[in-house]
């Protein structure tokens, strides 16, 4: 009995099919190796790097109770934006106090500027009354002299005499009063200055003290320092913070934004400041973004690290190391700001630019 080894029109429909879809993908893979291939001969490629962009912590520079915090998490702010409210009561009676002394230290240096005045007057006039002096004893003394000539010629008795002696002491008596009053005068008015310059120093120191005092109160109003979108939150109306508390993070938007990629040492090679660059994002594969390297770091990520490699000792295992190349994105403001810090991107830079 003779077995039927025939196939059926269906077997050779189906193998005939199987044989088109195998060529088909063949085909297609053999294409798409190619394009890979030509692809990675004209380009250098990584996916080991990321967007960055300026990410700054905001710091409350002075302590106290949060009264309020007018911010969200991820909400946009402007420059100037008041994001964060502490009591500032405490700031504000130290301010007025510190007024207050200043008052007080203006008032002072007014009363004893008047002082010398009054005393620079006094002086004058002290000086007025020792050129009098003087000119008396000159006259006494003038007296005195003729008179004892007078004595001498028995035309003037010795009781005339004694008196116009007496006469010159009193005057030389009051010029040296004079004098001492003069010289005191003069005295005072340098132990007024003195203590004027003292009050002087003191309005110096009062009012560096004041304007601390206003800085204090105004850094109890903390406002963004640039366009940016809130990042994480860390604060609650009520609770109580200290000078230096990192109490929020903001992204900043006025910056450029820019990816750092990590090249292997052999890919480099043809690199050079101002190369453009394309590259794809995980969360946006089918959109192309381009940049521009602005830097290429000084040495590998490695000797950056907190135990950079030693390979004096020991075994030596040869580890290709990569450098961190910058490329700042470019494009319009709507499409860059589909990236965000940290997203993992593919980066390809043509050899030849």
């Amino acid at each position: 009995m003779k077995k039927n080894n025939k196939y059926t029109v269906t077997d050779r429909l189906i193998t005939k099919i199987t044989a088109w879809i195998a060529g088909i993908i063949s085909l297609i893979l053999l294409i798409w190796g190619v394009f890979t291939l030509v692809d990675l001969y004209k380009n250098e490629k990584t996916n080991d790097a990321q967007v960055q962009e300026y990410i700054n912590p905001v710091i409350s520079r002075a302590g106290g109770f949060i009264t309020e915090v007018k911010f969200e998490e991820n909400e946009p702010v402007k420059k100037g934006d008041t994001i964060v409210l502490i009591d500032n009561r405490e700031y504000v009676i130290q301010q007025k106090q510190t007024e207050a002394a200043l008052v007080n230290a203006k008032a002072k240096y007014k009363v004893w500027e008047s002082k010398i005045t009054t005393l620079t007057r006094a002086s004058e006039m002290n000086s007025s009354k020792e050129q009098v002096a003087k000119a008396a004893l000159w006259k006494e003394d003038l007296e005195y002299k003729r008179y004892k000539n007078l004595v001498a010629t028995k035309s003037a008795t010795a009781q005339q005499l004694e008196a116009k002696e007496a006469a010159f002491k009193m005057a030389s008596s009051e010029l040296k009063a004079a004098n001492e009053n003069y010289l005191t005068s003069v005295s005072e008015i340098s132990d007024a200055k003195a203590q004027l310059a003292v009050i002087s120093a003191e309005i110096t120191r009062l009012e560096a003290l004041l304007d601390r005092h206003k800085l204090d109160v105004s850094y109890t109003i903390i406002t963004a320092s640039y366009d940016g979108v809130m990042g994480r939150r860390t604060i609650e109306k009520g609770q109580m913070i200290d000078a230096g508390q990192v109490l929020a993070y903001i992204v900043n938007a006025e910056t450029d934004k820019w990816v750092v990629a990590n090249y292997k040492e052999t890919q480099i090679g043809c690199m050079k400041l101002g190369d453009t660059a394309t590259f794809t994002s995980d969360a946006y594969p089918n959109k192309v973004f381009k940049g521009v390297i602005i830097s290429m770091s000084p040495a590998t990520g490695s000797s950056f690290s907190l135990l950079p490699p030693d390979n004096s000792t020991g075994n030596y295992v040869k580890i290709v190391q990569r450098v961190p190349v910058r490329i700042r994105v470019t494009g319009n403001k709507k499409s860059v700001d589909l990236l965000k810090a940290g997203m993992n991107v593919n980066v390809s830079i043509a050899k030849e630019q």
